[in-house]
Order: C-alpha cells, then structure tokens, then sequence
C-alpha cells in the first residue's frame, strides 16, 4: 500500500516544479513511510509514497518503462492478488521483467493492453500511467473503491492524488467548500465522484479517467451487474466457500508480516479460520507451517461493565478468544483506555486522516489506536469488512418497514425519517440553505436509478436487490474510505478479502429467498463455513464494531465542549452556540447516545475548520 500524487500541465515546463511535488509528495509519508519517489517530465510530474509489501527491495516507485517513444511511468498504490498469472501470461508475449513486483505487472500489463488492462486486475488499487508516447495521463480504480483516487482540473490538464490533501498542497487547488461539499459532508450518501472540496473529484470504483490535450474523459470499466442466478442452495454455498478460500490464499501474499482483525463475530472469525488452514499448511518444499497471527480491540473494564443494548447483546472478547483457541490463532487483544480515546491529539489525529469532518466519533478514535498498536507488530492485516453489504448482514435487511421505506435503508434506521442529524447543532440558516432532505431524496433516487431488474424478478426480490445495491455502492463506500484512510495513517494496510469483486457479483445475484434460505441474516456465509468456527459464533447475533459508553469518556466530551464555548471558534458560524450550550448541561450519567454523539460531530467539526481552515462559500 501506497501514497501517490502528480501533476500533468500541457502550458508548463514541470521540470521546474520539483519544489512543489516534494510538497504534494510529502503529505503522502503515513501513507507510504518507507520510501519516497518523484519523477518529472516537461509535462507530467509524478510522486509517490512507499509501503513495502512485495519485493522488498525492487518495488521502488515511480517507476519507468523506457520505449522507443519515449518513457511510460506509473505510480501505484494497493495490491493486485492476481499479478502471478498475469506475469505469467506477460512473459509469454515476450516481456521481460526487472523485478518481482505487481507494480511492475500492472506496467507491462497496460504496455500490452493498453486502458483494457484494468478488466483483468483482481485486487484493490488505484494508480496512475504517464504515457508520453503519446502524452497522456490514464487514471484507474479498483472496482469496489477500495483505494482512493482523487483528482483536480486545472485550466491546462490536471492534478491527482490518493487523498484530498496531495492536490491541496498544491496553490493551484481551491481550498473551499460550498454548499453542495457540505450537503455531502453531512448527509451520508457517498455519491459516487463527489469529494468535497470545490473542483475536485474523486475516480469512481470501477472507473478510468483520462487526460490529453484535447481534454479529460471519463469511463467505466465496471458496475455491479445484475445476472441470473441458476445455481441451488448447495452448489451456491459450496461456491461462496470455494471463492472465500481462494481469495483469502491470495491476499496472505506477503513480504511482510500480515494479521488477521478478530472480533468474534462470524465475518472476522472466518477470514481468521480460512488465513490459520492455509498458512498452517506445510510449505511446498515441506517446510513447516505458521500460526496466523489475530488481533482484537477491547476498553479497560469493558467485560465487568459491558451493560446489553439494541444493537450489541454481547462483548466480543469472550468469542475472539474462543476462536482463536479454535483456530490456533497467536491472538492479542489491544486494551485501549477511555481516556487516550478522548484525547484531542487523537481526534485531530483521525479528522487529518479523513480530510473530514464525518468521522463516527469514539469508533475512529479507537480505530486509530488499534491500527497504531497493531502496526507496531505486523504491516498487514486481513479484515472482515464488508460482509454485512455483501451478504445482507445489518438487522435493518430484514425489518419489513426499512424494506419498505424508500430512503437509504440505513438512513431509515438512524435519522427518524426526513429528520437529519444535523439539524439539531447547524444553525437555522445553515439548514435552510442545506435542504438536506431534498438532497437526500434526490440522492437516493440517483442510486435506485442504476439498479438493473433480473428477468422475472418478483417485486420482493427486486426491492432487496435495491437494497443491497444501495449498500454496496454507497454504504460500504463510507466504511472503505474509514478503513482506509484511519489505517494509512499508520502505515498498515488492511485487505478486505469479501470485496473481491467475484465474490461481490456472485452474491449480489443470489436471490434474496437464497441468501435468507435459513430464516436469518448471512445464511449462505454462515452455512459455507459452518466447519470452520464454533457453534456459539455460527449462533451469534450480529454486534457492529464497539463503541465506549464508560461516563468517563463522556465526561472528556463534555469538559471539551465547555472549553470550545469559551472561545470564538469559527464552529460557531456553522454550529448553533445556543444548543451546544444546552447539551453541556445535561448530566453525563444520563446523557442519551445522540446527545453524546452530536457532542462529537461539533468537536470534530471544529478540529476540521482548524487543521483545513476551508473558505467556506456558502
């Protein structure tokens, strides 16, 4: 995993901005802390960040093909899972290869087939090629979005960068948010190009764009398809096990040491149990096999606190180590305590991550730290993310109310109908002018408008097939961009074994009745490791990630926000003075999770305006 970043202006001599790229280079150094890289050209400038995964010493970046016309460069962040047979493949026509790298693939890989080779990438990636054989810059994004691309018009081409903060550094960029960057900052839709800040867009998954000198294009590669499902229940399920164990072998290839995240529950714990089969086999020259390694979050106290809600009826530490003794995991459990989690150095920490505001408050925090202590043993951890899109996981798949309700599903659960969040702390002209409820409709429309109906689809099944559509290119694009940006920041690069896109449009076109065949959530996940784990966690009800609810760290938020009230913080402009005031006069004993989450927002928001200090035209 990488950083990247560049510049292509067809009116400029970039061999004189060297000074500049460094800048725009630099912001990438968490993303990339073991190597820097930068290459210039007249037109094109190109920097980028390493994260050393594969071929240790030979994966430098940027990197050059030299041609008879002239050189071909890429700057490259992910992993493509498939570069073995692609080199492969490669060698056969004839090119020749310098060093082990997939960067290296995915180089010749275009030198072959030009823009096409992105339909032949299994993986998460997202890069860049310079090609001055015919001076053109092509830019390409994995199909699920798992890695960033973001990119920047200019008046003669255009800047690109794997976060917001690479093209911000440049003065060319337009450091301002409207109302419309707001309306996206805020309202939980993650449409598809959108990044916020004024002029700036991102690549969408699955998309290509290109930059000559009679302009920029943009294409997609790939969309969710809608296809017929003709398999029954036995062969679907041995097919989602055969597709799992593919997969998970292919994204343990490491140079590096690599983990597993374990919660204990039933997505962590089969990315766990498939990683502990198939590193605990002997090797092909019969050397012995290895212990995967296993890591879990856990609060100070949490087990003799822990008190049962709505939304998590059980701990995770109890199940974590009943798998990892299942397994034979080498498992750790990171302990963090309330008071790092409230730590405003932390919370600054995440939102410069985030180039955002939208962060999910004591949950990034303590993302933060997880990843930060995990990164001290291993530089590559395997996650069960996305499982709940892909297979239908959240509770609100199977609430016949939230099926009906035509909104973003989880907006139907968390927001009270129209009513958004933010309403209760943006002042009065800040939500009129917003009209987030227009926005989100409007929105949620767009996204219904790409789902394609399945040949004698019944009403039903086409409405969950709506319903996973909206999660798995909106919802989980906000859980990608958290995974990603929270753990770059340290260096540590996450995988995420169940947005292979194989397995995303198997699933995906499996009939709802099919992927509820036994009366509850993630059936065909569960059945097709039903070998794998204990009873207890097949048996487990869903809990989402956790969350702190020690008063001691609702105290911190609220001595935090009496500070903010003392002072003349530009929040306020935003932020209506008169309810934050409210709310720090409740008792933190009592203080209802929306109460403390709003608490949350405000302070987050405030580190925003101070880390970016955005003009904000609204």
């Amino acid at each position: 995993m990488c950083g990247m970043t560049g510049w292509v202006s067809f009116d400029r001599d970039l061999t004189q901005q060297r000074a500049q790229l460094d800048a725009m280079t630099q912001t990438m150094a968490c993303r990339g802390p073991d190597a820097d890289g930068t290459w210039l050209d007249r037109h094109a400038a190109i920097g980028h960040r390493r994260l050393a995964v594969i071929d240790l010493e030979g994966g430098t970046q940027p990197m050059v093909v030299p041609t008879d016309d002239g050189p071909v460069t890429i700057t490259y962040t992910g992993e493509v899972y498939n570069y073995t047979e692609l080199r492969d493949e490669l060698r056969r026509r004839g090119h020749r290869f310098q060093t082990r790298s997939d960067t290296e693939v995915v180089l010749h890989g275009y030198l072959e087939w030009g823009e096409a080779v992105a339909e032949r990438l299994n993986g998460m990636y997202a890069f860049a090629i310079w090609d001055s054989r015919v001076e053109k810059l092509v830019m390409i994004r994995d199909r699920m979005g798992v890695k960033p691309l973001y990119y920047y018009r200019t008046d003669d081409g255009v800047m690109f960068g794997s976060e917001p903060k690479a093209i911000l550094a440049n003065p060319l960029a337009d450091r301002a948010v409207d109302l419309a960057g707001l309306r996206e900052l805020v309202s939980f839709t993650q449409t598809p190009g959108s990044a916020v800040w004024c002029g700036m867009n991102e690549v969408v998954p699955g998309g290509l764009v290109t930059v000559d000198r009679s302009g920029l294009r943009e294409h997609r590669y790939w969309t969710l398809p809608t296809r017929a499902h003709t398999d029954d229940r036995e062969t679907t399920v041995a097919t989602v096990r055969e597709l799992l164990e593919d997969i998970v072998s292919r994204q343990l290839v490491s140079d590096v040491p690599r983990c597993t995240l374990l919660s204990g529950g039933l997505d962590s714990s089969v990315i766990t149990a498939l990683a502990a089969a198939k590193l605990g086999r002997p090797g092909e020259h019969g050397e012995p096999g290895e212990k995967v390694r296993s890591f879990a979050v856990d609060f100070v106290g949490r087990e003799d606190d822990f008190v049962a809600d709505e939304l998590r009826a059980t701990t995770d530490a109890p199940y974590a180590r009943e798998v990892a003794a299942h397994v034979g995991s080498k498992h750790e459990s990171i302990v963090l305590d309330h008071a790092a989690i409230a730590d405003p150095a932390v919370r600054r920490a995440v939102i410069t991550a985030r180039d955002s505001p939208l962060s999910l408050g004591d949950m990034d925090n303590s993302l933060y730290l997880l990843f930060q202590a995990i990164r001290e043993q291993s530089t590559v951890a395997l996650s069960g993310e996305s499982a709940d899109e892909v297979f239908g996981g959240y509770r609100w798949f199977h609430q016949p109310e939230v099926q009906a309700a035509r909104t973003f599903p989880w907006m139907a659960v968390f927001v009270s109908g129209a009513r958004a969040q933010v309403s209760d702390r943006f002042n009065a002209d800040i939500t009129a002018a917003l009209d987030l409820p227009t926005y989100i409709g409007d929105r949620y429309s767009d996204a219904v408008g790409e789902v394609e109906r399945a040949e004698g689809e019944s009403d039903h099944e086409m409405r969950m097939r709506v319903m996973c559509h909206l999660h798995l290119t909106r919802f989980v694009r906000m859980l990608l961009e958290r995974k990603d940006r929270i753990s770059m920041a340290v260096g540590l690069e996450v995988r995420v074994p169940f947005c292979d896109h194989r397995l995303v449009e198997y699933v995906y076109n499996t009939p709802w009745s099919l992927k509820t065949f036994d009366g509850r959530e993630k059936s065909l996940l569960r059945a097709a490791s039903a070998d794998l784990l204990p009873e207890s966690v097949l048996k487990r009800v869903k809990a989402p990630y956790p969350a702190t609810l020690a008063p001691a760290y609702t105290n911190a938020l609220l001595q935090q926000s009496k500070e903010l009230l003392t002072t003349d913080d530009p929040v306020f402009d935003l932020v209506d003075r008169s309810w934050l005031e409210g709310m720090t006069r409740q008792d933190s004993a009592t203080m209802p999770i929306d109460v403390r989450n709003g608490l949350e927002r405000v302070l987050d928001l405030s580190t925003w305006l101070d880390i970016y200090r955005p003009e904000l035209r609204l």
